[in-house]
């Protein structure tokens, strides 16, 4: 086996670790954590398809400045489990649903969007250059672009919500 395969398995392995332990680690700080070592992992990826640019974006976009707010987004809300009122049952059921429709439309997208055909045409172009990977990123993959930062808003959203105090009647 090449050294950049045993690399990847190694990367691909701590990735998905991680993003297990994201899930079900039961401390947010430590879910955050694994977060931040998933994305550590991913940049990885990025270096492994020579594009270096983007790996370096990526840490200081993902791994800096969005892990620093949803660290700071769970200590202020602080999380405590002993003191957590259970949710309605309405809202757990409209969260169950919610998720089931975004997932169904996301599959009907999936499922009925077609693949490019054809002959691969190399143009000579640098895509390491900002410019270049701009005119692409906004221009062609805009659509994952956009749900890409959606994911992030419901994920915020879920955070603050998740951490929410219910007044306790008394």
């Amino acid at each position: 086996m090449s050294t950049i395969l045993i690399i990847f398995c190694f990367l691909s392995a701590i990735t998905l670790a991680t993003a297990f332990l994201t899930i079900f680690s039961r401390n947010p700080i430590h879910s955050a954590l694994y977060l931040v070592i998933c994305f550590f992992s991913i940049a990885g990826h990025y270096l492994l398809l020579n594009s270096q640019f983007l790996a370096i974006v990526h840490i200081i976009v993902y791994s800096g400045a969005i892990m620093i707010l949803f660290l700071f987004t769970i200590m202020l809300m602080n999380l405590n489990k002993e003191n957590e009122v259970h949710k309605p049952r309405i809202t757990r059921l409209g969260a169950v649903v919610s998720f089931c429709l975004i997932s169904v439309v996301l599959i009907f997208i999936f499922i009925n969007s077609k693949p490019i055909e054809g002959e691969y045409i190399g143009t000579g172009e640098d895509y390491q250059s900002i410019k270049v990977l701009g005119n692409v990123l906004l221009n062609e993959f805009m659509v994952p672009f956009e749900f890409a930062s959606i994911l992030l808003l419901v994920a915020m959203i879920g955070v603050v919500l998740m951490s929410k105090k219910e007044k306790l009647e008394k």
